[in-house]
């Protein structure tokens, strides 16, 4: 296994340093060039008192610059820290000032917005161009050598990403170098990277998916081709990158995907250079998933699962789909790691039986930031799933989505994967207005067509589907379902638009 993963650039610097490391547009960084801007930005920021176990920001739009300075923080031994480019500057305040920075490398405007009196004096690098030679005067004095290596350990802290907590604060999720490669490892094993592949990086740096795409194009001194703010649900510009890029690897969340075939003319295309999709972040429907294992079935397709806390812990290889399947599974234990589902009573779910999602092996991460360490205890996800004969995993839905109608448990989720089963709905989402007897289930939906089904129809598709109390009681019919930065369903927006009109 590799040490650490700054040395996935420096290696590949040193094999091929002419070869194309990053791109973003027309914009580019070589091995070589992104190697050497990494060691300024690592003097840099040791000049500035930064060191070994630090927290650094890194605060900046997606671009080539950005993932230098990822690079840069992590060969003084610090963290990197990525922060959300469209944060408002409040909330990327209380992230800086929750993970005590020591230096922060933004734009010189958002540094002034955000760095307040408890942060004035942290060490800001302002970063608001281009890397085109030396572009910036703060980085032309600083050697573009090598740092010495300071004392570290595969264990030691590499980045924090940041998520929504329950509390409504973020919390920081703090990832190991050991849990970063376990991953990565597997993942250039799995897809077989090459030095001739070019991966599609659609994820935000501040969501775990845009691990994968960074990291194992370094690993394997292949590119990384940087989907910019703006146009990573652009499904036109989408669809043309992958055949003007040549893209190899494809990896996103499912509704990307499906944008890209409703709007992106991505069914008209054979993308040859294409050789593996792989998809996380929340469950494909089969009706859309099957349109595209179709169009593209000599592709490889992978459906990965695991929260932030785990990055990727199970994995799936998607092969034939028959009309009567109607999930796929999450899959079988990967990068080393080992899962279990436990019920309710504690005991471990047999086949055929649900229980909570358990992890424990490398991936599993540090723990949260100014919380106690995670150590070797396993991880309980929160995700219900459901055991098969074959041993692998099926998703059932999200505890926490776990709800009690009329005194019955019911797991939203299944209620929306049936709803979407219904060849005019696009999208489905079920939340519950109400409390006690008056609790009703209400399912937004987005059309596929101009023409809705009626409340009566609905009812009736979810009644030759589902138990008489899993049936919804009113439907809301949106032109489409509001989504986080991430892609996935945004299901608080959708709880405060609620207020309408329902049928």
């Amino acid at each position: 296994m590799t040490t650490l993963l700054h040395e996935l650039v420096a290696r590949s610097a040193a094999r091929d340093p002419n070869a194309v490391a990053v791109r973003a547009g027309d914009d580019r960084l070589t091995y070589g060039e992104l190697d050497v801007l990494a060691n300024r930005i690592a003097h840099w920021l040791v000049a500035h008192g930064v060191g070994p176990g630090d927290r650094v920001a890194v605060w900046l739009p997606k671009g080539t610059s950005t993932v230098a300075a990822m690079q840069g923080v992590l060969r003084v031994g610090a963290a990197y820290v990525p922060v959300d480019p469209l944060s408002p500057p409040v909330r990327a305040r209380i992230i800086l000032e929750d993970c005590v920075v020591k230096a922060v490398i933004t734009k010189a405007a958002w540094a002034e917005a955000a760095l307040n009196e408890e942060l004035a004096n942290v060490p800001c690098l302002p970063l608001d161009a281009p890397f085109r030679g030396n572009a910036w005067a703060d980085l032309d004095a600083c050697s573009t050598a090598a740092l010495p290596d300071p004392p570290r350990t595969q264990h030691d802290l590499a980045y924090i990403l940041y998520t929504s907590g329950s509390t409504g604060r973020p919390k920081g999720v703090c990832i190991s170098h050991r849990n970063a490669l376990a991953f990565i490892d597997w993942a250039v094993e799995t897809v077989n990277a090459k030095p001739s592949d070019r991966f599609a990086n659609h994820a935000p740096f501040h969501f775990d998916l845009s691990v994968l795409d960074l990291y194992a194009a370094f690993s394997a001194g292949g590119t990384v081709h940087l989907i910019l703010e703006g146009g990573n649900y652009s499904p036109q510009s989408l669809v043309e990158l992958i055949d003007r890029e040549q893209i190899t690897v494809w990896y996103s969340v499912p509704s990307a995907l499906i944008l890209m075939m409703d709007h992106g003319g991505l069914l008209d295309r054979t993308a040859p250079s294409l050789h593996t999709v792989l998809f996380a972040g929340e469950p494909f429907p089969l009706k859309h998933l099957r349109r595209l294992r179709r169009h593209w079935a000599a592709k490889r397709f992978l459906n990965l699962y695991g929260p932030t806390e785990t990055n990727v812990c199970t994995a799936y290889e998607v092969f034939d789909l028959d009309d009567e399947q109607t999930t796929i599974p999450i899959g079988i234990a990967t990068c080393g790691d080992d899962v279990w589902a436990v019920k309710d009573d504690g005991s471990r779910a047999a086949v055929g039986e649900e229980g909570e999602l358990i992890c424990a092996g490398p991936t599993v991460m540090l723990g949260y930031w100014g919380r106690d360490p995670q150590g070797e205890r396993p991880y309980p996800t929160g995700d219900i799933v459901r055991l098969a004969a074959d041993g692998n995993y099926h998703y059932v839905g999200r505890r926490d989505h776990m709800v009690k109608v009329a005194g019955f448990r019911i797991e939203l989720g299944e209620i929306e994967s049936a709803l979407l089963a219904h060849p005019d709905v696009h999208e489905a989402a079920v939340l519950v207005r109400g409390e006690g007897a008056a609790a009703k289930l209400v399912a937004c939906l987005s059309a596929r067509a101009d023409e809705r089904p009626s409340l009566v129809q609905i009812k009736q598709h979810c009644a030759n589907r589902l138990p008489r109390y899993m049936v919804v009681d009113q439907v809301r019919w949106l032109p489409s379902l509001p989504r986080t930065r991430n892609g996935k369903i945004d299901r608080l927006t959708l709880t405060q638009e609620l207020d309408g009109t329902t049928t």
